[in-house]
């Protein structure tokens, strides 16, 4: 086994089981995805680790979640073998990886075009032929392929991302972590009858997406 096949393995068992993700599914993609793929050379021994990876080379800072919490929200979004997915924020695009293996398509967005070309490169290298990345803000999710199944955030929001809802299917959900209030939750918005439903799961943590943070008060 590699060092990195190693860590996997630790990761899976150490973090992710142990956070009451249970469903096969998810751990087997989990297993079998190389998150160092996704990470800068000179950060690939910190890729096993419980952290938000910073994965940005120059420009703002962008990260790949906890891999528990990533495990988590996975498993809260129930994605089936015939969904549409879209993931919101993906930076190098892990969390899309995993999704593409769950899903039928997967669009990823992400705000820094420099890191939305390295997904793809990966997603290339990989032969993940059912999931596109491309550059766009976080507060508008990709209209073309919508409407979306499942719609997972790679981080935070700090407001309520309504063109983000708009683009579910009936029946359709939302995850992510809401940072509107303290302490922050992982959350899941599902729409039925064109209505929306929050329902809190789980204190989480997670970087705030670019674009959905609050606007800055304003001070006199």
């Amino acid at each position: 086994m590699s060092g990195f096949s190693t860590a996997r393995l630790k990761m899976v068992d150490g973090q992710v089981r142990t956070n009451d993700v249970t469903d096969r599914r998810i751990l087997d993609a989990m297993l079998t995805v190389p998150r160092e793929a996704f990470v800068p050379a000179s950060r690939q021994a910190l890729a096993y680790l419980d952290l938000d990876l910073d994965v940005s080379e120059g420009g703002a800072k962008r990260f790949l979640i906890k891999p528990q919490l990533i495990g988590k929200l996975l498993q809260a979004a129930e994605i089936g073998e015939a969904d549409n997915v879209l993931v919101v924020g993906c930076a190098t695009g892990y969390l899309a990886a995993l999704a593409a293996k769950l899903a039928r398509q997967v669009t990823a967005t992400e705000s820094d075009s420099a890191l939305a070309a390295k997904a793809k490169d990966v997603f290339a290298a990989m032969g993940l032929g059912n999931v596109t990345c491309k550059a766009a803000p976080s507060a508008e999710g990709d209209p073309a392929a919508a409407p979306y199944d499942v719609i997972i955030l790679n981080g935070a929001t700090e407001v309520t991302p309504n063109g983000l809802f708009g683009q579910l299917r009936e029946g359709g959900r939302l995850v992510g972590v809401s940072a509107e209030s303290r302490p922050s939750r992982a959350m899941i918005v599902t729409r039925t009858h064109g209505e929306f439903g929050h329902r809190p799961l789980f204190d989480a943590a997670a970087p705030v997406l670019p674009g959905l943070e609050r606007a800055a008060a304003f001070v006199f």
